[in-house]
């Protein structure tokens, strides 16, 4: 039998198409998993993601829980002294009308204590002020935070591990919706002072986050 006839032969031919299917398979499954990159999808055949993948998604996780646990404590505090509700108008002991607080106030001071606007991070003087004596309400003048209680946070904003008795008032905040924070207020003129964490040094455990605008400092007398 000639070449050319045993090429033409049934069984050459059915045996040359089953070499070639074998040859030509394994190339399905690396197309599989890159057209599943590109798509986003799910590869077939029961690939494992490969382990960045992996990783990435157990760090989105653990801060997902991180933040559940941080709004959890913040809620928490709302037992805390003074707790108000969040609703109440800030008029306290001390109260002015609006245009009288202007007139008393800088407008970045008025925009703090009486909007509750927060001021830009690293910009208080008070982060360095390091000097024994009391930090006082700007809008009335009542003391709200001993020197030693003072200690450095690393945030940008003047930060307190503990208040004077009687001094501030804390209501729940919801102006952002996805974490309920606790404002801090003077309890006498009820400005808006800042926030309480739970992430603060000993003894106490919290850190009261303050806006410098919302206080002075009165150094102590020798």
């Amino acid at each position: 039998m000639s070449a050319c006839a045993s090429c033409s032969h049934p069984h050459a031919v059915a045996a040359r198409r089953a070499a070639s299917q074998r040859t030509r398979r394994p190339a399905c499954r690396p197309m599989v998993a890159a057209q599943a990159h590109q798509t986003g999808q799910p590869a077939t055949g029961g690939t494992p993601p490969p382990p960045a993948a992996a990783a990435a998604a157990a760090d989105r996780a653990s801060r997902r829980a991180a933040l559940v646990a941080l709004v959890a404590g913040v809620a928490a505090l709302r037992t805390g002294p003074a707790a108000a509700n969040a609703k109440a108008p800030r008029e306290g002991e001390i109260r002015f009308t609006d245009a009288e607080w202007r007139q008393r106030l800088t407008p970045d001071s008025y925009a703090v204590l009486r909007r509750a606007a927060t001021e830009q991070r690293g910009s208080s003087p008070l982060n360095y002020e390091k000097r024994a004596g009391t930090f006082c309400c700007a809008g009335c003048g009542s003391p709200v935070f001993p020197s030693e209680a003072k200690f450095e946070s690393g945030t940008g904003w003047p930060s307190f591990y503990d208040v004077l008795p009687d001094a501030v008032t804390l209501t729940s905040d919801s102006s952002i919706p996805f974490m309920p924070r606790t404002e801090v207020r003077c309890r006498r003129c009820q400005g808006h002072l800042g926030h309480v964490f739970p992430d603060g040094p000993a003894p106490t455990g919290l850190r009261y986050c303050m806006n410098g605008l919302a206080l002075y400092f009165e150094p102590q007398q020798a």
